[in-house]
């Protein structure tokens, strides 16, 4: 291990020592951390994009192929309840039919995470909406990008 790795590994086990004290799972700050679905895709088939009400954004992006989404991924300007949040809505929906992932709720994505402080569970709401919006404007072959950003 180099001098970089052990510095990230001493960050990364202060980060969750302050999530695990604040309320967050193992699952909730693995997720966080290692942000295992965040960043665009650049040929996505929908792009969209909401605000929650506490000013995390959240940009959503498909890759969809007959109806499965084959990828997605999401950008996050939040907290580590908004990311977390976004990356099991990723594990949940990831090779689902597209009436399979628009059954997605907010219940769903707390049994992965297991638990998150009571104050931040509208981010688990805040990763429904923005995929929900994704799905409702998807148009096949539209490469559609979020038409309120228009």
């Amino acid at each position: 291990m180099n001098q970089q790795q052990s510095a990230d590994s001493a960050s990364a086990a202060a980060v969750h020592k302050m999530l695990a004290e604040s309320g967050y799972s193992d699952k909730a700050i693995s997720y966080f951390i290692e942000k295992p679905h965040m960043g665009a895709i650049p040929d996505a088939d929908q792009t969209s994009q909401m605000t929650g009400t506490c000013g995390d954004t959240m940009g959503v992006y498909l890759k969809i192929d007959n109806g499965i989404i084959k990828d997605a991924r999401y950008e996050v300007m939040g907290c580590a309840g908004a990311i977390s949040a976004a990356m099991a809505a990723v594990d949940l929906i990831k090779g689902k039919s597209l009436e399979e992932a628009k059954k997605l709720n907010d219940g769903d994505i707390f049994r992965v995470l297991r638990e998150i402080p009571a104050k931040k569970h509208h981010c688990i709401q805040l990763a429904v909406k923005t995929l929900q919006k994704a799905l409702e404007e998807y148009q096949p072959g539209d490469k559609g990008v979020d038409r309120d950003a228009e």
